[in-house]
Formats: C-alpha cells, sequence, structure tokens
C-alpha cells in the first residue's frame, strides 16, 4: 500500500477545477470524518502534519485536519475517487457494479468505515445512521 504513503503536502488540490455537489460534499464530509476518527483512535502516536482539503469542505471544519501520513494519502485518495465517480445518484461502493478502488484501497477503506462508524455511533453521532440508511 505504498499510495497511501503521502504526506499531507502533497494534497493540494486544483480549485479550478468543477465545484463538488450538494450530495458530494455530503459524502466528502462524511469520509473526512470517518478518516480522521480513525486517525485519532489508531494513529495517535504517529506525527501528524496539517492536510489541505479543498476550499468547500475546509469551511466545514474549525481547526486544521491533522492525519498521519497514511490516513492522508487515504483521504486523499477518496475524495479524488469521490470527485470522478460518474454514477449519479452514487451508490454505496459494496452495491456499486464499477469498483474504481482497488482491492487494497476497498479493504483499508471498509476497515475505516466498520472502526470508525461504529465509534461514532456509540458517542451518540445519530446523524450518521441516517446517512448509512437514506
Amino acid at each position: 500500500m505504498t499510495w497511501v504513503m503521502t504526506f499531507c503536502r502533497s494534497l493540494a488540490y486544483d480549485e479550478t477545477m468543477e465545484q463538488f455537489t450538494k450530495t458530494q460534499l455530503k459524502d466528502l464530509r462524511v469520509l473526512t470524518d470517518f478518516v480522521r476518527t480513525y486517525c485519532n483512535a489508531r494513529h495517535a502516536t504517529t506525527e501528524r502534519h496539517s492536510c489541505e482539503l479543498p476550499s468547500q469542505l475546509a469551511r466545514h471544519y474549525r481547526a486544521d485536519l491533522k492525519l498521519c501520513p497514511e490516513c492522508a494519502g487515504l483521504l486523499a485518495h477518496g475524495i479524488s475517487k469521490r470527485r470522478t465517480c460518474p454514477l449519479e445518484p452514487k451508490p454505496a461502493c459494496k452495491e456499486c457494479r464499477i469498483h474504481c478502488y482497488g482491492k487494497e484501497y476497498r479493504a483499508k477503506i471498509r476497515e475505516v468505515m466498520a472502526f470508525s462508524g461504529r465509534r461514532l455511533l456509540l458517542r451518540g453521532r445519530l446523524d450518521y445512521l441516517w446517512h448509512y440508511f437514506f
């Protein structure tokens, strides 16, 4: 999984690209929250760097997003794939017929979603349960 070993400095996004749709932005906020929760719990001792998010997404977070290099690479890959997803409305990745992610990425994101989903629900974030079903 060498592609996830990038540092946050390499996450600069091209602001001239088209803006995110409302649905894409909602999906990316959920993905960012899940990756941040996973990184904070699993990589607490790893050195973290501030990550640059697309401006539309960054305005939803008060503080800088600090992630380890592995989680930053995972988030960057997820953002780029969501931006270029050809399906609208986008199905859940496990139900998608196209599978634009490799097997390694799907396994890692499945681990992140399972871990963070349970953790956030136990903390009272019922809006993620709503997102899951609708």
